[in-house]
């Protein structure tokens, strides 16, 4: 039986009449990484920081951990480590400095800093001022910060964004290895669909405030079903033969596309054979791209 370590039920926001969370019912596993997908403005952050306690749900409810957030919120808190946007930190203090600010508020053990510089490999310039770092080290500070006092889960905002290609790599291997190497849950917001497809093992995709799928990466690619391509002409007189034999199809400006148990072989030779020319033949598969943008309302698949 699946362990859920976060699990909401119906859990809305309204900001006067603007419906921001709309119902949604999430389930984190426990020992994953759940990739939280959706464009920007799709209710992401509103929906992490409902999580965290920071803003009231209009209605429905939050479990971490398996109990109500609104209930005991501070004992709660205390196993989660979060990112909410940009991290916070003093510039011109060191990033060692700026961790001992944060593992004295929390009350947390001196050798929790030696220890969250190792894991986001910041240990060589702990002395460094922050203002000399490069953002992509910023963001690591940040997930350092969070990391402070071993959090069981570990909740991330956009923690690539504006981050450039090779920024975006050193954070995505240092949250790959959490769950593996350290045992935490890790939810992640992104708008950017490639780089939740190379480190999550779940996903849920949010639009417009409704959750519209949730589930494995695995069921997320089971939607990528194939079709058989074909280029045809004259197009005209090729759809009306295909009419009159009873071959069912779809069509865009360029293509036709059939169901590949149609037997494209078959259909081949009956267009040859007819005096069709086919100019191209190919089985296709629908990218993970295609497949969020036709589950968030931006395209159709055909």
């Amino acid at each position: 039986m699946t362990t859920y370590i976060i699990e909401t039920r119906d859990l809305t926001k309204k900001f006067g009449k603007f419906m921001a969370v709309d119902h949604v019912n999430l389930q984190v596993p426990k020992g994953g990484i759940y990739g939280f997908l959706g464009p920007n403005g799709a209710g992401k952050s509103t929906t992490i920081r409902m999580l965290l306690g920071l803003i009231k749900e209009s209605m429905g409810n939050v479990k971490v951990f398996g109990k109500p957030i609104k209930e005991d919120r501070l004992a709660i808190l205390k196993r989660i480590g979060s990112m909410v946007e940009t991290p916070s930190y003093y510039a011109h203090l060191t990033a060692r400095e700026n961790l001992e600010i944060t593992r004295k508020i929390l009350g947390v053990e001196k050798n929790e800093i030696a220890r969250v510089l190792e894991i986001v490999k910041l240990t060589n310039v702990q002395h460094k001022a922050v203002k000399k770092f490069s953002l992509g080290m910023k963001q690591r500070l940040g997930i350092a910060q969070a990391l402070l006092g071993n959090p069981e889960l570990l909740i991330l905002d956009e923690p690539t964004n504006g981050l450039d290609p090779s920024g975006i790599i050193e954070i995505r291997e240092l949250i790959k290895n959490l769950p593996k190497e350290y045992g935490i849950t890790v939810l992640i917001s992104s708008h950017i669909l490639s780089e939740i497809e190379l480190m999550a093992t779940h996903v849920g995709i949010i639009n417009n405030g409704k959750l519209l799928f949730q589930g494995t990466m695995d069921d997320l690619r089971g939607k990528q079903k194939a079709v058989i391509q074909m280029e045809v002409e004259p197009r005209v007189e090729v759809e009306a033969f295909l009419n009159d034999i009873g071959i069912s199809y779809t069509g865009d400006e360029r293509f036709l596309y059939f169901d590949p148990n149609l037997q494209p072989a078959k259909i081949n030779r009956e267009l040859i054979s007819n005096g069709y020319d086919v100019h191209q033949l190919m089985m296709k598969k629908h990218s993970l791209e295609e497949i969020f943008l036709s589950i968030t309302g931006k395209e159709e698949i055909l």
